[in-house]
């Protein structure tokens, strides 16, 4: 039989070949017979069997097409799995049964994109199941006041609850990463954990805030296009001082901010 092709520096790859994580995130996943899974970097398919013996359909999408060889041998005899060649990030979505599973090993360097693309999703995915970079992990469950606390706690924790699962020693890849991973999991609201009247608008103020993390909420969102006579009204409806910076503020606060710049602009 033929070797795998070697690992691609310039995608990053590093290929899980621990089994005992395999059944650590499979349990994680707790899949149900009647489940569909998506998941997103099969990778030399290690994972993807694991997750074909628990769930009714995988959907597998891998960028490299030289693995297709590799996959096909690691899947043989699997008549549940459908293997997709082409960019996660184009996925359509909105194919996907409602109650799907995602789990994945997400390519680092875009780990955040597809992160959104997938809570965008949010009405047809059910949960996800995710290995990240430790750090971005980190990002995604920290709370108000803490310097991993900013956007991408607030948008993750917008639309899901994400949980720490556990850590994966760089010695359960070939490749060794450089970094170091962690297993997350996300359970995704039916509605968001806050209400907005404009949703947009919303994650542009979100966005805006942190831009300029060292400046206050005022400076911040004045220099990121917001008008300034339109941005002290609405801290003061939000009962916010405009001396604050972003990371001492709740998810609840930004959402009532937004409402108020909401109703600024419509007057």
């Amino acid at each position: 039989m033929a070797l795998p092709p070697r690992p691609k520096k310039r995608l990053s790859q590093c290929f899980l070949v621990d089994h005992n994580i395999v059944r650590k995130i499979v349990s994680a996943a707790a899949l149900q017979r009647d489940e569909t899974v998506l998941e997103i970097g099969p990778g030399r398919g290690i994972l993807t069997r694991a997750l074909c013996e628990q769930a009714r359909r995988v959907i597998a999408v891998e960028l490299d097409r030289s693995l297709g060889d590799t996959l096909s041998a690691a899947l043989a005899g699997i008549d549940n799995v459908e293997l997709q060649f082409g960019d996660a990030l184009a996925f359509p979505c909105d194919t996907l049964p409602q109650g799907t599973v995602v789990v994945a090993n997400l390519p680092y360097a875009i780990s955040t994109p597809l992160l959104f693309m997938l809570l965008n999703a949010h009405h047809r995915i059910d949960r996800l199941v995710l290995m990240l970079q430790a750090e971005v992990a980190r990002r995604l469950v920290a709370k108000p006041g803490t310097k991993d606390y900013g956007i991408l706690s607030i948008l993750t924790q917008y639309r899901a609850i994400p949980s720490l699962a556990f850590h994966v020693s760089a010695g359960c890849f070939r490749p060794k990463p450089t970094v170091s991973s962690t297993v997350v999991t996300l359970s995704v609201r039916r509605e968001p954990v806050v209400s907005v009247s404009d949703e947009p608008l919303f994650i542009r103020t979100v966005r805006a805030s942190f831009a300029h993390r060292r400046k206050t909420l005022f400076n911040s969102l004045r220099d990121e296009g917001f008008p300034p006579e339109q941005i002290l009204p609405a801290l003061e409806a939000a009962r916010i001082e405009p001396g604050r910076r972003a990371e001492t503020l709740a998810i609840a606060q930004f959402a009532e901010l937004a409402n108020e710049l909401a109703a600024a602009k419509s007057l």
